[in-house]
């Protein structure tokens, strides 16, 4: 069983990049342009505009795994500094809760760790990175 999921860890990598740079993606669109929910934050508005333009560009990279390692580290830093300033409040502000599931930073906390993998591991054989040699699961 360990050799036929094996076989599957460059696909099932590439689609689990897809789905997180979409969703990511989408977080920056939600910012930015109040779509497909919400309201535009207004432009330059720190840090929620400037976010909302680091999730759309990172987002986007990542979903077509173009430079993948840089934007995934890139969003991983920007997940780390959102927990930390946002909802646990330890970088300035109102100093909340250590616990993310008391203080809203789940999500903040798996994007910064899934970004983490994909620093690590590459974007996998079904990206740009892939076909450009770039990725060192796209050759197993």
């Amino acid at each position: 069983m360990d050799a036929r999921l094996a076989s599957l860890s460059s696909p099932a990598l590439s689609i689990f990049r897809i789905i997180f740079g979409l969703l990511f993606t989408l977080h920056g669109t939600m910012k930015l342009f109040g779509w497909p929910v919400g309201e535009a934050v207004p432009v330059g508005t720190w840090p929620f505009w400037w976010a909302g333009l680091i999730e759309l560009v990172t987002g986007l990279l990542i979903t077509v795994g173009f430079f993948t390692r840089i934007a995934a580290l890139i969003a991983a830093g920007q997940m780390a500094v959102a927990y930390l300033w946002q909802h646990w409040g330890i970088l300035g502000g109102e100093l909340g809760s250590f616990w993310p599931t008391e203080n809203g930073g789940e999500p903040a906390l798996l994007f910064c760790f899934g970004f983490l993998l994909l620093a690590a591991t590459g974007a996998g054989a079904w990206s740009v990175d892939g076909q450009r040699g770039g990725s060192s699961l796209a050759r197993t």
